[in-house]
């Protein structure tokens, strides 16, 4: 191979690594503005300093601001989605250790999420997904307990479930009652494994 085909090889995969790094970067930015609850106020230009790059490369990867945040938020659900869904149907031990994991991760994430105004159609829809993918994971670990019940058994159960399982309920225990993670975990595994059990 000549060395000039070997120069221009190395040039596309060292500009291929240097958009992956800005669009991470962006993509950071968008979402430590979000978290700090400044994003309505955050313009394309100061996104793009937080990144250290122009506007008009904010532009050219994500064509405006609505874009940048779309892909942000996308990233981060999809992030999120393979966490929670690698835990096992049915282990309920290993479902609150990943539950526990996850809020401790995401807390902030997921408590600005649920307590952003619905200033905007793309905020709204991160809601409706993020309280989707939380019923989804429900059904997904407490399946075998739930599928046994009848309907509205199995409804009411799977409600419960969902209330238990909320960021809301682990924010309570965690840090308004300030238990430790241990008793947390047994908090909601307790809690849990009675509802479960109760036929």
């Amino acid at each position: 191979m000549e060395s000039g085909t070997i120069r221009r090889q190395y040039t596309q995969v060292a500009r291929a690594e240097s958009r992956k790094r800005t669009r991470e970067a962006l993509l950071h930015a968008a979402v430590e503005r979000f978290l700090a609850d400044r994003w309505d106020q955050a313009t394309i230009e100061a996104i793009a300093a937080d990144a250290g790059v122009t506007k008009q490369t904010l532009l050219r990867h994500f064509g405006s601001k609505a874009g940048l945040f779309e892909q942000a938020m996308l990233r981060d659900y999809e992030q999120v989605r393979a966490q929670r869904f690698a835990v096992p149907r049915g282990d309920l031990g290993a479902a609150v250790d990943n539950l526990l994991d996850h809020y401790e991760a995401w807390s902030g994430y997921a408590v600005r999420i649920a307590d952003a105004a619905a200033d905007s159609d793309a905020l709204a829809a991160l809601r409706a997904r993020a309280r989707q993918l939380h019923y989804d994971w429900v059904e997904h670990v407490f399946g075998p307990w739930l599928d046994a019940l009848g309907a509205v058994a199995r409804s009411r159960r799977r409600n419960t479930l969902i209330a238990i399982c909320d960021v809301n309920a682990w924010r309570l225990l965690s840090h308004d009652l300030g238990l430790s993670r241990q008793e947390t975990r047994a908090t909601l595994l307790e809690a849990i494994e009675r509802l479960i059990e109760d036929r």
